[in-house]
C-alpha cells in the first residue's frame, strides 16, 4: 500500500538491553484461521484491516506473519512502501503493553527493513500508546490508507442529488441488458470470475504491484471459499460474465466489499454491483467499508463518488525509546 517514506526516529537506541526473546512469527495459512479467529473474530475495528480475510487476501503482497506471545496476537507485515511493521497488538492487556512493546522493539532493531514500529493503527491505539509514552510517541496520518466507510441504505436507494448519477447508471444497464444474478459458490462461475479478473488486469494500462498480487489473492479466496466465508455475487450477461463481488460481514453493523470486478463494455455495470450485492446480500449492516484507494486519483473520484459517511484514520507510529 502506498505511503511517503518516514523519518524513523533517531532517538532509538541500538544499544537497547540485549533481551533475547522467541518470537516465533508463522506465514498465514488457511489453516490456523480457527486458532486467529479468538482474537480476530468479535470484529471491534472500524477499518477493514484487521479481517482474516483481508489478511488471507493479501498475505503475499503485505508478507503477513503472525506469532502469539503471552495469549496476545501479533501480526507483521511489510511491503514495498513502509517497509516492516507491527500491526496493533490483539488481546493485550493494559499490564502487559509496555512489557510487549519493549520486546518489539528488540525484534525491530534485529531487521533493518523496519522504518515504524506500528502501522494500520486506529485512533483507538494511538491514544492507548499516548496516555503511556506521552511525547515520545511519533505518528504520521497515513492518508492515503484511510478507509471510505458508506451508509448501507444510502447505497441500496441511491438517494440524493450527488447519486443521481449513480441512479441513472444503474436504470441503464437494468434496461439495456438481459442480466442473471448467480452465487458464486460453483466451480463454473469460480473459473469465470478469475478468468474476469486476469482480463481486467491485463487492460489495465499500469499495472501496480498491489494488482498483481491482488490477483493472485482473489485466486487462493476462490480457492478457499467455503473455508473463508466469503459472501459473494457474479452478474452474467446473456450468458457472459460482466463482473462480480466479492466481501463479508464482519459484525452486526458494518460490511466489508473486498473485490469489485468488471467488463466496462456493459454500460452501468458497476453501478449495477454496488447497489445488487449490498441490497441483496448486505442489506442489514448500518455501513459498507469500501476500503482506501492507495492514492490513485482514478479510484479517489470513483470512491467520492458513492459520497462516504466518513473516513477511518490510520496511522504509522513510532516511539523514541
Amino acid at each position: 500500500m502506498r505511503n511517503d517514506k518516514i523519518k524513523v526516529s533517531e532517538n532509538i537506541k541500538k544499544d537497547a538491553v540485549p533481551v533475547y526473546i522467541m518470537m516465533k512469527f508463522n506465514i498465514l495459512t488457511i489453516e490456523q484461521r480457527d486458532l486467529l479467529l479468538n482474537y480476530l473474530g468479535d470484529y471491534k475495528f472500524d477499518t477493514y484491516e484487521y479481517s482474516f480475510l483481508t489478511l488471507f487476501l493479501w498475505r503475499d503482497y503485505c508478507q503477513v506473519e503472525w506469532c502469539i506471545y503471552k495469549d496476545t496476537l501479533i501480526l507483521k507485515k511489510k511491503d514495498d512502501h513502509k517497509g516492516a511493521y507491527f500491526m496493533q497488538p490483539l488481546g493485550v492487556s493494559p499490564q502487559l503493553l509496555p512489557e510487549l512493546i519493549e520486546k518489539l522493539n528488540v525484534v525491530r532493531q534485529q531487521d533493518p527493513s523496519f522504518k515504524v514500529l506500528f502501522g494500520d493503527v486506529e485512533e483507538s491505539f494511538l491514544l492507548r500508546l499516548q496516555d503511556l509514552y506521552g511525547d515520545r510517541i511519533k505518528y504520521i496520518e497515513d492518508k492515503n490508507n484511510y478507509d471510505y466507510i458508506y451508509d448501507t441504505q444510502k447505497l441500496i436507494n441511491l438517494t440524493g442529488r450527488k447519486l443521481h448519477k449513480k441512479k441513472n447508471l444503474y436504470s441503464q444497464f437494468i434496461r439495456k441488458y438481459e442480466y442473471t444474478i448467480k452465487d458464486i459458490h460453483n466451480e463454473e462461475t469460480h473459473k469465470d470470475c478469475i478468468g474476469l479478473a486476469e482480463n481486467w488486469l491485463q487492460n489495465q494500462k499500469i499495472k501496480y504491484k498491489e494488482l498483481i498480487f491482488e490477483l493472485e489473492g482473489i485466486k487462493k479466496l476462490f480457492h478457499n471459499l467455503n473455508e473463508l466465508n466469503v459472501l459473494g455475487m457474479a452478474v452474467y450477461v446473456k450468458d457472459q460474465m460482466a463482473g462480480f463481488t466479492l466481501g463479508e460481514k464482519v459484525n452486526d453493523k458494518m460490511a466489508i466489499i473486498h473485490v469489485e470486478k468488471a467488463d466496462f463494455r456493459y454500460k452501468g455495470i458497476y453501478a449495477f454491483l454496488n447497489k445488487a450485492f449490498v441490497e441483496n446480500y448486505l442489506y442489514d449492516t448500518l455501513f459498507i467499508n469500501r476500503e482506501e484507494d492507495l492514492g490513485i486519483s482514478g479510484l479517489r473520484k470513483a470512491k467520492m463518488a458513492y459520497e462516504p459517511v466518513k473516513f477511518v484514520k490510520k496511522y504509522l507510529v513510532d516511539i523514541c525509546f
